[in-house]
């Protein structure tokens, strides 16, 4: 307890730190107020059920922005679903390839247009979210201004997201956009945990116990999954340079078993969001749409899951494909003189590298989307909705993966001040590209 306080103050000590700690809870604390400023013509007091199945999903993410109708209610979900697009366009097209590899300028080039597409994307979401959660007896005016003025409201709060995002990564500590969504699931489990608790009462204080050891093993689990990392060696031939002999130590190349963190899931539930609203479009009229609205709006259904599960595994390989570049960290090695002992350096270097990511990608990819759809069974076997969407899934690995980051962050600031890190064991290995969107 000794050395926590001591951490602790230690933390406090450094005014860099401190100031960015204090910038990040002010910066979270206008997102969760604008998260209860309702859009204007919305009576939120009918809004009660808005926010079911997947919606409800997307509602513990934007921590009841959603369901409250909010300014807010989109969040930065349009952010992610353009960032999605732009980076199958950077596979697609040679352009976009271009823009990638032209350094500063390309990135902010690849930014301006993630924005742009960011606009669009938030405009037909606004009018979706207005038709399809905001019933007639909420509405306090016409419907078409409501519309209207929602469109405009909603895009305006998704880019105000968006720059919060910005100045907590700036200025703040951690990355702004996975703190966003962090906070806006941290809000809901204090009520959910409780509710569950008190539906559980007296007579059920053994199931609920045994919910609480599921629920730490778990997350024992997800940090294992998030921790893992095959570690390839490499050694650095030594090279005399004057008097000096520089080289010739052995180190490690670090390869996770899940490279992709949890862009994978988000990217599945930004595209699983699709087919029910564009069907909600036609649902009085065509009787498949309809199906597909209760399926897909359904988290629990076998339809959402086994798609979810599908497009995981794919988004995994796919994200790890663009973020490790076997040939490039082969030249790198090349050129600094480290070869992977018992492989020539080189294109079978390249080629040794892509076949142990390929081989440690398939577990990883299994194990997050088993991780992922893991909130259904529990909702399954009789834990509350709410309580369940912890056990696991999206929310669970968001908030490991970020608080495994800022962790890392804090303890990089201690050890640059020459203070004892966080743990006396080891460094945090935290993963600072976990939520990186672009």
């Amino acid at each position: 307890m000794k050395k926590f306080l001591d951490t602790v103050r230690n933390i406090f000590s450094i005014e860099d730190l401190r100031v960015r700690i204090f910038n990040t809870l002010g910066y979270l604390l206008i997102f969760r107020l604008g998260s209860y400023i309702v859009l204007p013509g919305v009576d939120a007091t009918k809004l009660e059920s808005s926010a079911k199945g997947i919606f409800g999903l997307i509602d513990t993410f934007l921590g009841g922005a959603f369901s409250n109708a909010s300014i807010l209610a989109l969040g930065i979900m349009p952010y992610i679903s353009a960032s999605i697009i732009i980076q199958l366009l950077t596979v697609a097209f040679p352009y976009f390839q271009k823009l990638q590899k032209d350094g500063e300028a390309g990135r902010k080039k690849l930014n301006q247009l993630t924005r742009v597409f960011t606009i669009l994307i938030t405009i037909g979401q606004s009018i979706g979210y207005v038709s399809a959660t905001i019933k007639t007896e909420a509405l306090l005016m016409d419907r078409t201004l409501v519309t209207v003025s929602s469109v405009f409201i909603l895009t305006a709060g998704t880019m105000f997201c968006m720059w919060l995002g910005e100045k907590i990564t700036e200025k703040g500590i951690g990355n702004g956009i996975s703190m966003l969504i962090m906070i806006g699931i941290i809000s809901r489990f204090p009520g959910a945990i409780i509710s569950e608790g008190t539906a559980r009462g007296m007579n059920g204080v053994i199931f609920f116990i045994a919910e609480l050891f599921a629920l730490f093993f778990v997350i024992i689990f997800v940090i294992a999954l998030t921790q893992a990392t095959r570690k390839i060696p490499v050694q650095y031939a030594k090279q005399v340079v004057g008097n000096k002999v520089f080289g010739g130590q052995r180190q490690y190349l670090p390869v996770k078993l899940n490279t992709a963190g949890v862009m994978p899931i988000i990217f599945a539930q930004s595209i699983l969001f699709l087919p029910s609203m564009l069907a909600g479009f036609f649902a009085d009229n065509s009787d498949f749409a309809s199906s597909i609205v209760s399926s897909f709006s359904d988290a629990t259904s076998w339809q959402y899951n086994l798609s979810s599960a599908t497009l995981i595994i794919v988004f995994t390989f796919f994200y790890t494909a663009i973020s490790i570049n076997p040939t490039q960290i082969a030249d790198d090695m090349k050129r600094n003189n480290g070869f992977i002992p018992s492989v020539k350096p080189g294109p079978e270097t390249a080629e040794f590298i892509d076949d142990v990511i390929s081989k440690i990608t398939l577990p990883g990819a299994i194990l997050l989307a088993a991780v992922a759809i893991l909130p259904a069974f529990a909702s399954i076997v009789g834990i509350d909705k709410n309580f369940s969407l912890f056990y696991g899934g999206t929310s669970l690995i968001i908030m490991v993966g970020v608080v495994l980051d800022t962790l890392q962050q804090v303890e990089s600031h201690l050890l640059l001040k020459k203070y004892d890190g966080l743990m006396t064991s080891g460094r945090v290995n935290g993963s600072t590209e976990a939520l990186e969107i672009a």
